[in-house]
């Protein structure tokens, strides 16, 4: 059966009662069994990467994170935001190549521009190691399929996966779905240019004008508009409640705070592309508009761009 993506007046809230809707219909009851918490690497794609795993009952259903960013962790967080989920299913995070735990176990401690010109990150080599990671959870859980919740960047890679290796997933749920990489920074660009000439902020007005329409050749570009689109978020939205954002105490120290800023650096050049060390922009890849509109999968998307859709045979 062929999903295609379609309008639909659901909001995210709707659409994750949905997705629970869709657990508990599609997949078969097991008799309770003990509960299972892990944090440790895997190896994943070659490399170690930092998993966590977190269940009342190790025979619920399986819901794999993918974090945004790229660079932005949830599993410093993820207790926090989705710990009452836990009753009813196993929660996994991951810090994904580049990203977190991940990137403090694999790059040297002194790293500098030419390690990252010749470690570059590919959305293909990133949605590999979420299969790869996907099986390994099927086979270790001892399950048939999970399910996929991506968020921003997490959509890039939720998406790409879900068109890979529908076999491996019951659905894909995507929050704040990119559907085109370089078309979502125009269209933001354009947005709080006007939102900046309603306002009479002179200060954003220049910045924009100066910096000009996306794409750019370099990051520090990129960085200087996402402010702008940052400073517009948070006048234009209700914030995420500050309980979200509480570090757990393993990883609230020196060391992985450090390796989170410096995951969310390199990550966030390999997305946005810097011409002068030839890093190629991940972000120019993601066209789903012309790659991605029918899925072998039910497939249920949120859009800050384009509003709710979901997916009808």
């Amino acid at each position: 059966m062929q999903y295609h993506l379609n309008r639909s007046k659901i909001t995210f809230t709707k659409v994750i009662q949905i997705t629970l809707f869709i657990f508990f219909i599609t997949v078969p009851t097991f008799a309770k069994t003990k509960s299972i918490h892990q944090e440790k690497f895997v190896r994943i794609g070659g490399v170690e990467q930092w998993v966590t795993i977190h269940g009342a009952d190790s025979t619920k259903p399986i819901i794999l994170f993918l974090h945004g960013g790229p660079g932005s962790v949830m599993s410093a967080y993820d207790n926090t935001i989705y710990g009452a989920w836990e009753k009813d299913f196993v929660l996994v995070s991951w810090d994904q190549r580049g990203a977190g735990r991940t990137f403090g176990k694999n790059f040297p401690e002194q790293h500098d521009e030419e390690y990252w010109i010749n470690n570059p990150l590919t959305v293909d080599q990133m949605a590999a190691d979420g299969i790869e990671l996907s099986e390994y959870l099927i086979k270790q859980l001892r399950q048939p399929k999970i399910t996929l919740i991506g968020t921003s960047w997490g959509s890039v890679l939720g998406a790409t996966m879900a068109l890979k290796k529908p076999d491996l997933f019951y659905a894909y749920i995507g929050h704040s779905q990119v559907t085109n990489g370089t078309e979502t920074l125009v269209h933001a660009y354009h947005t709080v240019y006007k939102l900046a000439q309603k306002a009479n902020d002179n200060e954003s007005i220049n910045k924009l004008t100066i910096l000009g329409v996306p794409p750019y050749d370099d990051a520090k570009n990129t960085g200087q508009l996402f402010r702008v689109i940052k400073k517009y978020e948070r006048e234009n939205s209700v914030p995420a409640p500050n309980t979200w954002w509480k570090l757990a105490p393993a990883y609230d120290n020196e060391t992985d705070a450090r390796n989170r800023e410096d995951g969310d650096d390199y990550s966030f050049i390999n997305y946005v592309g810097h011409k002068k060390l030839g890093i190629k922009a991940m972000s120019a890849t993601v066209d789903f508009m012309k790659n991605g509109l029918t899925f072998q999968l039910p497939v249920l998307r949120y859009s800050l761009m384009l509003g709710p859709t979901s997916g009808n045979s």
